[in-house]
């Protein structure tokens, strides 16, 4: 029989644990969990985004993404806008404090990145990095 770390989804599993513990951790002081960090990264991306798209793209659930939305409102993070296509829609886009606070985080967000990553060099990082991305736009499209 197997061990447990043989199972590739399992080791993924608990990397991903790891990975949002070391990123809470580093967001504790801002108020803001590894959510809202995701959230904001994918706007920095866009041109903003309906409320839907952010469930589907970021994979949470509609319901949380109103209270992630709200979160980042009250900080300035955020903002509802009427959307171009169609006035009863809102689009949630990213404010320049929104845009100040991710360059604020980007030194430290490569910290906790190489924390998680240290036991491999720049050559597996970025093979590992490539493998990933693979894996995701196949899996989480």
């Amino acid at each position: 029989m197997r061990g447990l770390h043989a199972d590739t989804g399992y080791l993924l599993y608990r990397l991903g644990l790891r990975s949002g513990q070391l990123f809470n951790t580093f967001l504790q002081e801002s108020g803001l969990r590894l959510r809202h960090y995701a959230l904001l990264r994918f706007l920095a991306t866009s041109e903003g985004a309906l409320q839907r798209e952010l469930s589907t793209r970021l994979g949470y659930d509609p319901s949380a993404i109103v209270g992630l939305v709200d979160d980042l409102e009250k900080l300035g993070f955020a903002e509802r806008r009427p959307s171009p296509d169609d006035r009863r829609s809102r689009i949630v886009v990213l404010t320049e404090n929104g845009r100040g606070f991710l360059r604020d985080t980007d030194e430290a967000g490569l910290r906790v990145t190489n924390e998680l990553l240290d036991p491999l060099d720049a050559t597996q990082r970025e093979t590992l990095h490539t493998l990933l991305q693979q894996v995701a736009e196949d899996g989480l499209a």
